[in-house]
């Protein structure tokens, strides 16, 4: 029987950039996906990811129906009904006798590319009253999260780079031609950096690697991996030594600037010249072309993130940003404003913000290395120790959402056997049944992306262009499957005693909530439109949002509403407790000696850095066969003068090792690295058994993560450190 052809518009949820498609369906099957060139932030852009939306959404190895553990130990398939049973007879009993700390949550990085992953998890986390929560923003993105709560008070307040206006683009650790962006959510990056370049501008990119973006540069600088702070450092010192600051209008609002000489008076480019195997004139350069441009923008990402001093880093991104008078200003780097953000908070036209609550960092530890807490969250390094060692409060129950922590996290090794042999019961929300979801009692599949209605809560706030779009599901809830809110709902309600209730008695509870904390009127909820949960909350975020939209204005307009461009947001975004921007917060002082002591380190010879493919996002892109083979590849990548002296052959298979083991890869020599610098990508070790990721075992690869043993970590910020990690590589035997 044959089915019409129609399209139908999607937002794609496959990486940070959130580009319009247009997707091409036969009946309720999607058979294929360009851009949309009608949408309003991307105007017809797409990459390789968008273009594979078709094969990701029909992808035969995804589950269709709960996974549930039998008496034999094996997981088979089960009913709805009979997996929310299993969890509610287990988790309350095991959370009664043992206390809520017993449980732990981790969250993976897909859940902020759906609405139910976005809306549900803090209502869980609530309900289960655990501290036990890991994400992958430890293994990502924290560091830039903590620097923000230290200098504007709110860890969510990250200024993004207004790559549309800017005359100077300063890239430190960041590849966004093959990353598309993060923590900067910016369709068609490739083309805005051409733009920049096309009228005059200019973009220098620090990275030890000549990758895609490095190659459109105007200057590359290759520093030595794990060296960022110390750069970005002695930039700073040069500006302030040589009275290049600026701040202009910000002057009003920082407190601390006399002090932050002070504790940069040591970092002179001659002094950390050694340590990032820079040299003194050039980082002299940077930093006076920085404060010459007309507007400028310094942007760091995860390179300069999952290292040591990704912390120190990522602050001092912001210290380059506010010296230069380029925080908060058109062409600089701006707050965005969000449609569904809280609205802002009234302050005096050349006044500072009034008090707010401010950032605290460990205000809890946990429980066997006493790493402290950063925004709610414990090191996802640290769940193997919290789940195996023995005592009160130990992790016996698992709850994971879309997280695949044994490739993701550090020593997967230790973490697949703690989630096999200590715990009593774990659940898992995620399409397949991969290295992590396979130790689950219950596995919960969410639909395709097709069957899906689409919102970025998350990526909206790092946008570089204000806009605000909303995509229902394409293709109907195929029968046997459960929407991922309805699995969200039904999940809490089970581990909360309340199962049994209806799923919308969840969305009711937050409505209301919701309602209650922002004073507005009660009837407000009986104004809401939307034929879902999700669809209801969404419309009153809109409604209490700066901008007074609602749901039924987004789907009138399919292809998006354009906000406009991003406006200084000055003093209103600052929840600091003296209500300015500090600029020297206690803990930075307090590591700044750490930093230090790292001038008169002795580099190890040879070290490893990851690398990010355009056709892959971490290890939940790699069992689509569209996206397999060419350059999205696991080789290590090393310099020919390396290979040389260690007596590797292109082609070979070498050994690679480290503190916390070793692994084997095939070399591939090339001068894209600098030498002392091998690369290896992230994601990879398909070759676990019992996982159901056909394509992806075809092509296991190595997991990267298994030279590390999770003790190295960025102490204020709990991440581990996955960059500058020192290796040593032979020929394999």
């Amino acid at each position: 029987m044959s089915h019409a052809s129609r399209t139908a518009p999607r937002i794609c949820p496959l990486c940070e950039a959130t580009c319009g498609l247009t997707l091409t369906i036969e009946g309720t099957t999607v058979t294929g996906a360009r851009g949309d060139r009608d949408d309003i932030f991307s105007r017809g852009f797409i990459c390789p990811k968008g273009a594979s939306f078709a094969g990701v959404d029909a992808d035969p190895d995804r589950l269709r129906v709960p996974l549930v553990r039998g008496e034999d130990g094996a997981l088979r398939e089960a009913s709805w009904d009979e997996a929310f049973d299993r969890i509610a007879a287990r988790v309350p009993a095991l959370v009664e006798a043992h206390g809520p700390q017993a449980v732990g949550v981790v969250l993976g990085n897909p859940n902020v590319h759906t609405m139910a992953g976005s809306l549900y998890p803090p209502l869980l986390l609530a309900a289960l009253r655990t501290r036990n929560v890991f994400t992958a923003s430890t293994l990502d993105q924290m560091p830039k999260h903590v620097s923000s709560g230290l200098l504007f008070g709110d860890a969510n307040a990250i200024p993004v780079p207004d790559l549309d206006r800017t005359d100077h683009l300063l890239l430190i650790g960041a590849n966004p031609l093959e990353s598309n962006g993060s923590l900067c959510t910016a369709p068609d990056f490739p083309g805005r950096l051409k733009a920049l370049r096309r009228r005059g501008g200019t973009l220098t990119v620090i990275d030890p690697r000549r990758t895609r973006t490095a190659r459109l540069a105007d200057r590359h600088v290759a520093i030595r991996p794990g060296a960022d702070a110390l750069l970005l450092a002695a930039m700073a010192h040069v500006l302030l030594q040589e009275r290049l600051t600026d701040p202009g209008v910000l002057a009003e609002h920082l407190e601390g600037t006399d002090e932050l000489a002070a504790a940069l008076a040591d970092f002179t480019p001659e002094a950390v010249a050694t340590a990032c195997d820079v040299d003194a004139a050039t980082i002299t350069a940077l930093a006076r072309e920085l404060a010459a441009a007309p507007t400028a923008a310094v942007y760091g990402r995860i390179g300069s993130c999952t290292v040591e001093h990704g912390t120190l880093a990522s602050w001092l991104v912001d210290v380059l940003n506010i010296l230069t008078g380029n925080l908060d200003r058109p062409g600089g780097a701006l707050f965005p404003l969000s449609a569904t953000a809280r609205a802002p908070r009234p302050a005096a036209p050349g006044k500072s913000a009034a008090p707010g609550k401010g950032f605290a960092l460990g205000r809890w530890a946990s429980r066997v290395s006493g790493h402290p807490e950063a925004k709610g969250e414990l090191p996802t390094a640290a769940l193997a120790e919290e789940i195996e060692t023995p005592g009160e409060g130990r992790i016996r129950v698992l709850v994971v959402l879309a997280a695949n922590p044994v490739l993701s996290a550090p020593d997967g090794d230790r973490l697949d056997a703690a989630l096999a042999g200590h715990l009593d019961f774990m659940v898992s929300v995620d399409p397949y049944l991969n290295e992590t979801s396979r130790h689950a009692d219950v596995v919960l599949p969410p639909p395709p992306p097709s069957q899906s209605a689409h919102f970025d809560f998350a990526f909206n706030s790092f946008a570089v262009h204000n806009q605000v779009r909303y995509t229902p599901a394409p293709v109907p809830l195929e029968e046997g499957r459960m929407d991922e809110s309805e699995i969200h709902a039904r999940l809490i309600l089970a581990v909360s005693g309340m199962h049994g209730a209806p799923p919308s008695a969840v969305d009711d509870l937050a409505i209301t909530t919701a309602i209650t904390k922002a004073g507005a009127p009660k009837g407000l909820a009986d104004e809401l439109t939307g034929g879902s949960g999700p669809e209801r909350r969404l419309d009153l975020m809109l409604r209490l949002g700066p901008y007074g939209l609602t749901l039924e204005q987004l789907l009138a307009h399919p292809h998006g509403i354009d906000l406009g461009p991003l406006k200084p947001r000055l003093p209103q975004i600052l929840r600091t407790r003296s209500g300015r921007i500090e600029l020297l917060p206690a803990p930075i002082a307090a590591d700044l000696p750490r930093l230090r002591r790292a001038l008169g380190e002795r580099p190890a010879p040879l070290v490893l850095v990851g690398r990010r493919h355009l056709r892959s996002n971490n290890s939940w892109m790699h069992n689509v066969g569209s996206l397999s083979g060419g350059s999205n590849v696991c080789t290590l990548q090393i310099h020919p003068d390396d290979a040389a002296r260690l007596g590797l052959v292109d082609g070979a298979t070498v050994r690679i090792e480290s503190a916390g083991g070793g692994i084997e890869a095939p070399a591939e020599i090339t001068d894209t690295v600098r030498s002392g610098v091998v690369s290896l990508p992230h994601g990879w070790g398909h070759s676990r058994p019992g996982t159901r990721m056909s394509v992806a075992a075809a092509h296991p690869g190595v997991n990267v993560n298994q030279l590390l043993d999770g003790t190295l970590l960025d102490p204020l910020s709990g991440t581990a450190v996955l960059n500058a990690i020192p290796v040593s590589v032979t020929p394999s035997r």
